[in-house]
């Protein structure tokens, strides 16, 4: 069965997006990127949210001659990657993205019985809160970086429940940021 994975760039006090909304704490240097790149590498299909959605249409845009090799090799991993985006607004979509026509749990659900390879990837906070809160993760990949934001957006879903983990892999990516993969305890 597929492992549904959410990654994200984290403040050390646990926040993707600071109180007034910036997260330019987490803007990727060349060995984030290539770590970004990795994890790709690995999910077969992308969940995404509306906003999320919508910010990563530039990889879709850009003029991928203006771009540096690394970029480039990870616009060539993007683009085709298969992506689910949930969004009330949002009638249609571009690339090879499709709008979900089903809840959260049975995207996941019907995407874990397809015979494919590579993770359910869940990108943005909104999205991964909700599967959380349904106990859909396997996996909880944070690249962490030093600062304190205050407060903002949390990586994690403020649930009153305890959630057990098991480190499956940590180490320094460049001199500032540490990642972090857990697995959920069945």
């Amino acid at each position: 069965m597929r492992s549904v994975t959410y990654s994200m760039s984290v403040s050390l006090d646990g926040y993707i997006v600071g109180p007034d909304g910036g997260f330019d704490f987490g803007a990727p240097d060349d060995e984030v990127f290539r770590l970004s790149m990795e994890e790709v590498r690995r999910v077969g299909v992308h969940l995404l949210g509306r906003r999320l959605y919508e910010t990563m249409l530039y990889w879709e845009d850009v003029d991928q001659a203006a771009l540096d090799p690394l970029r480039r090799e990870f616009a060539a991993l993007w683009n085709p990657l298969p992506k689910v985006v949930f969004s009330s607004t949002l009638t249609s979509v571009r690339g090879n993205a499709r709008l979900a026509t089903g809840t959260l749990a049975e995207e996941i659900e019907r995407l874990r019985a397809e015979p494919a390879e590579g993770s359910i990837a869940i990108g943005g906070a909104t999205l991964a809160a909700a599967a959380a809160e349904a106990d859909l993760i396997d996996e909880y990949l944070a690249r962490v970086y030093p600062v304190l934001v205050g407060g903002g957006l949390p990586f994690f879903p403020r649930q009153e429940r305890r959630v057990e983990l098991e480190l499956v892999e940590t180490r320094p990516v460049g001199p500032r940021v540490a990642y972090l993969r857990h697995r959920v305890r069945r």
